[in-house]
């Protein structure tokens, strides 16, 4: 594999439309010790219709970008631009309040989304199979029940883009199952941004591929010659 099949820095077009733009994006991280460089003013586009892929080697940032995309963490310098609604990682416990119950992190997040209320509150409770556990405090869950429910309402919610660190279905291989069941459904009308160690699932998912790789985004059509890429730089 050479540059050459690849794109680097490719230019924002104006025709095709976007789900997030990256303008000019400098993110870097200073030490007393060292500066880790993840983006080196990065001018990207994401396409809407089309599935990513994100690699690289262990270290070089995968997880900074998808925070970035999703917007809980800023570039350093340059902007990034998002144009439809954007899902936190699929399955992310972190948002919810340990202190408030099951139903009331779902009802606070169904009121930020602006959904219906009931309606998601309905769909994870069914979902997730923790029965009268809705109503107590999430920090009462097993590390269990708190997965069914951060899966549950990651795809209660109408979101235009799932953003995917590693996790796509959660608990044993039944609910995985219906995890992978449910996904399927909701990814015929949304795009994914993923990253995944796992390149048969990059393989099965993704249209397209970035391979970050100091401080540079590099493109790939073919998810093939990204994946090869990928391997080369990994040795």
């Amino acid at each position: 594999m050479t540059r050459e099949n690849m794109t680097e820095f490719p230019n924002i077009s104006a025709s095709v439309p976007a789900i997030v733009e990256f303008r000019d994006v400098l993110k870097f991280y200073q030490s007393s010790h060292a500066t880790k460089l993840i983006l080196d003013h990065v001018t990207f586009q994401f396409e809407r219709g089309m599935n990513y892929g994100i690699l690289g080697v262990n270290g070089a940032g995968k997880s900074t970008l998808m925070r970035m995309v999703a917007g809980t963490e800023m570039p350093n310098a340059g902007a990034i631009r998002r144009h439809c609604r954007i899902s936190w990682p699929l399955g992310f416990t972190g948002s919810l309040h340990p202190e408030m119950s099951g139903r009331e992190n779902v009802s606070f997040v169904a009121r930020i989304y602006g959904m219906d209320r009931r309606e998601v509150l309905d769909f994870v409770r069914s979902f997730s199979e923790i029965g009268g556990y809705i109503d107590a405090q999430v920090k009462t869950y097993s590390s269990g029940m708190l997965q069914r429910l951060a899966f549950g309402l990651s795809i209660a919610i109408n979101f235009d883009c799932f953003l995917i660190d590693e996790v796509i279905a959660v608990g044993d291989a039944r609910f995985q199952e219906r995890c992978r069941r449910e996904f399927d459904r909701r990814r015929a009308e949304t795009d994914i941004i993923m990253i995944s160690h796992d390149m048969l699932t990059i393989k099965e998912y993704c249209d397209k591929c970035v391979v970050l790789e100091n401080g540079r985004l590099n493109l790939f059509e073919d998810v093939s010659e990204a994946i090869e890429f990928y391997r080369e730089i990994n040795r």
